[in-house]
């Protein structure tokens, strides 16, 4: 079943907290409550606000939705958030995370999502780590479910050059570290 999405992009949000002392705003398909006021939606948006901090997320996921641990959609896109926190790992549904628009400068911050089994749709244009090196290899080779990145499919064979390229980088690795 496809669910209307929690939206509370475009509200002037400082922080993730913020987002339990405002009313998502309204679309055409209607977003349904449950009985004790709790949003039944699978996706949260919070795209469009001034987050820095993901503090919070996981209570005010648990707050909104009738079922917070089935969250399989969450939207930070353009927002002011510089890494990224381990806390998302907590969401084991998560399927499209989108963090575009952002401060993100390291690539590093991506292995923090490898644990997620069913991400498989990130977007990270419009952060300074898209400039990197080897970025977009990068970010494929270490989150081994991903189908789409930055709106675009990830092919077969940029799947086999990402892991290519990032074994030969652990080697890289191992074999300096032992000299």
């Amino acid at each position: 079943m496809h669910w209307a999405p929690v939206d509370l992009s475009f509200k002037s949000l400082n922080n993730v907290e913020d987002a339990l002392n405002v009313e998502p705003n309204q679309r055409q398909q209607e977003l349904r409550r449950g009985k004790d006021g709790t949003f039944c939606s699978r996706i949260v948006r919070l795209s469009n606000n001034n987050i820095s901090e993901l503090t919070g997320l996981i209570n005010t996921v648990s707050v909104l939705l009738s079922q917070p641990a089935q969250l399989a959609w969450l939207d930070l896109s353009f927002n002011k958030i510089s890494r990224i926190d381990p806390m998302l790992t907590e969401l084991q549904q998560l399927r499209v995370l989108y963090l575009h628009g952002n401060s993100i400068v390291r690539l590093c911050e991506v292995d923090k999502l490898g644990s997620l089994p069913f991400l498989h749709t990130i977007t990270l244009h419009g952060n300074s780590v898209e400039n990197k090196c080897g970025y977009r290899g990068y970010v494929i080779a270490n989150l081994l479910h991903l189908k789409s990145m930055d709106f675009n499919g990830i092919t077969k064979q940029e799947r086999l050059m990402a892991s290519l390229q990032h074994k030969r980088r652990n080697l890289h690795k191992l074999t300096s570290s032992s000299l």
